[in-house]
């Protein structure tokens, strides 16, 4: 039995034998039991209430103290008991509410897995998770939750990410795909290969930002802590007018329990917290209540192109050379084999489409990389340079434009020279995802007043892409540093969000509002510093995560002055004795009751 469910039953057993005392005539036994059973709530409540003065927090406890004591004081012990009862009860009810606000979090807390069947020497033996370094085997039973990141072996595993994504149906993945951990196989057993250590891996980041998410205050809610202090003295003083004006001692105690406890205390916490395991439930993971507060007063949004609006996996479309003397797959090759050396998403289309042709890539050497520009190596005792055509013209002879011809608008292109001549270019096509259109519309209906495209490829490339979806203004050409100086410049004019892939976006999220990350991918830095990540590759849920924080903060504002204009109600109506003592604690009891059913309204 929980303390708080054990000070509720004690209350209760204290008000019905006292009342049995009362009934046969034994007052004065009945006064002696309704005060022992409203002390254990009231030393609980003086305990909490010297913490939280520690702390330097001051809430509205101290007006459930006062009412409880001052009942006491005043021989009023039915009246105590009544109130230690909804106090009690009141925090039972907290309790309960925050465990259902928090049921989509704490159902991921709990399935963290703690050891793997790793397969070595061709046996298989079960060892700790932290235990697995990338390379190793690991077999992952049928109903099993994958430990770590890994890569599919030899078969096609089904699995289930709807704890992760919150995509429903089960999905396939073929050999060599990537799977996160924190999934659940929903097929048959499979082997697969660790790619990042347990501590690095998708789901144990995901649960540093759960915890994270739990243990945050919200600005809103710090702000309503202030707000209780004032309510405080608020409630002091209506009972203190009560009692002089009218002489009449109970007056004063019914304010003060019609003030116990408040709605103040109780909505905002359940609302954030119901919002933040909503978006959970959706693959949409927000930090904490002040990223979800943030999100709820966006008015402009910066979406990066490459991963964002489209998916950020570019497909090879066409390899042309500078003369015949070059072979397609051979540049393929030692371009390949230069970008194993990047994280950018094009450098990694390319290993994988080299790979996929069976291509033999070779280590690369004092690689420098002007990120979100192009990258400068040694590749088998050659000078190569690959990246956008303006970066490669600079590090060699030849114009790589000359061989755009016929290429439509936007087409990305990947130039590369060798020792200092151009060799080719590698044409790349990385479509426009098939919702990107209706999002950013969708942006606008929901009160976004300014959309801006902001990205590192080139000019013509970004006004291709605008001419299919509605944009305030689309701007190419920009290095990191000038797109952290464009969020900067759009923060200062209005509320903020930035939504990028991560790759060189992570400067940019940090100085939004609030940033949004597409995916988690370990300790990957975009992840670390968005305020909101999301773990499914679909751009609807960075609106879904407006919807969401714009409906939670509307149903806490509601939940918060509805209660407090009803609290008041009630003070004023026993302040004038209309209301008492014990009418006036199950009238504040009702207004918890429905301040928090409103504040769960969140969760749907």
């Amino acid at each position: 039995m929980s303390p708080r469910l054990a000070l509720v039953v004690l209350a209760v057993a204290g008000l019905t034998v006292g009342g049995i005392a009362a009934v046969v005539g034994a007052s004065e036994l009945s006064r002696v039991i309704w005060s022992g059973a409203t002390a254990p709530v009231l030393v609980v409540l003086l305990v909490e209430i010297v913490t939280s003065l520690r702390r330097g927090s001051v809430g509205l406890d101290l007006v459930a103290a006062l009412s409880m004591g001052a009942a006491l004081l005043f021989g009023e012990a039915l009246a105590a008991n009544v109130v230690g009862l909804m106090y009690a009860g009141g925090q039972l009810l907290e309790q309960f509410a925050e465990g259902r606000a928090k049921r989509e979090l704490t159902a991921l807390l709990g399935r963290v897995p703690r050891t793997a069947m790793r397969k070595r020497d061709g046996a298989l033996e079960q060892v700790p998770i932290g235990e697995l370094v990338p390379g190793d085997l690991i077999l992952i039973r049928a109903g099993d939750t994958l430990p770590v990141d890994g890569t599919v072996v030899a078969t096609t595993a089904v699995v289930n990410e709807a704890a992760l994504t919150g995509e429903p149906l089960p999905v396939k993945h073929k050999a060599g795909e990537a799977l996160l951990s924190g999934s659940i196989n929903a097929g048959d057993a499979f082997e697969m290969t660790v790619t990042h250590p347990a501590a690095q891996s998708t789901f144990a980041h995901i649960v540093r930002l759960v915890e994270q998410a739990q243990q945050t205050k919200a600005p809103v809610v710090r702000v309503a802590d202030r707000l209780a202090v004032w309510f405080l003295l608020v409630t002091v003083a209506i009972a203190g007018a009560a009692w002089w004006w009218s002489g009449d001692h109970l007056r004063a105690l019914a304010v003060l329990v019609v003030a116990t406890p408040c709605p103040l205390i109780l909505a905002l916490p359940v609302a954030l917290i119901s919002g933040i395991s909503r978006a959970a439930g959706q693959g949409i993971l927000i930090k904490d209540g002040g990223a979800l507060e943030a999100l709820s007063r966006v008015r402009t949004v910066i979406v990066d192109k490459t991963g964002t609006l489209t998916h950020g996996v570019a497909h090879v479309a066409e390899i042309r050379t500078i003369d015949a003397s070059w072979d397609a797959d051979e540049l393929l090759r030692l371009v390949a084999s230069l970008d194993q050396a990047s994280n950018h998403v094009i450098a990694q289309a390319l290993v994988a489409e080299a790979r996929e042709r069976g291509l033999v890539l070779t280590p690369p050497s004092a690689v420098a990389e002007v990120t979100g520009s192009g990258i400068s190596g040694q590749v088998e005792g050659h000078e190569l340079s690959a990246g956008g055509s303006r970066y490669v013209a600079a590090r060699s002879t030849g114009d790589p434009y000359t061989l755009r011809a016929g290429l439509e608008p936007g087409t990305a292109v990947v130039a590369a020279a060798l020792d200092g001549k151009l060799v080719g270019i590698i044409v790349l096509h990385d479509p426009l995802r098939t919702d990107a259109a209706d999002v950013i519309a969708g942006f606008a209906r929901h009160g976004v007043e300014r959309i801006v495209l902001a990205s590192g490829d080139r000019q013509d490339v970004v006004d291709a892409l605008a001419n299919r979806v509605p944009l305030s203004a689309a701007i190419g050409d920009l290095s990191p540093e000038a797109k952290l100086q464009l969020v900067r410049q759009e923060v200062s004019q209005a509320p903020t969000m930035m939504v990028g892939d991560g790759v060189n976006d992570a400067p940019a999220l940090a100085a939004a509002s609030v940033g949004v990350a597409m995916g988690a991918r370990g300790s990957a830095a975009s992840a670390q510093t968005a305020g909101v990540v999301i773990l499914v590759d679909r751009l609807d849920r960075a609106l879904g995560a407006l919807e969401i924080a714009a409906r939670t903060r509307t149903i806490a504002t509601q939940s918060v002055v509805g209660g407090l204009l009803l609290s008041l109600v009630g003070m004023l109506f026993a302040a004038f004795g209309l209301l008492p003592p014990i009418a006036g604690a199950l009238f504040q009891e009702a207004i918890d009751v429905v301040v928090i059913l409103n504040a769960l309204r969140a969760l749907r």
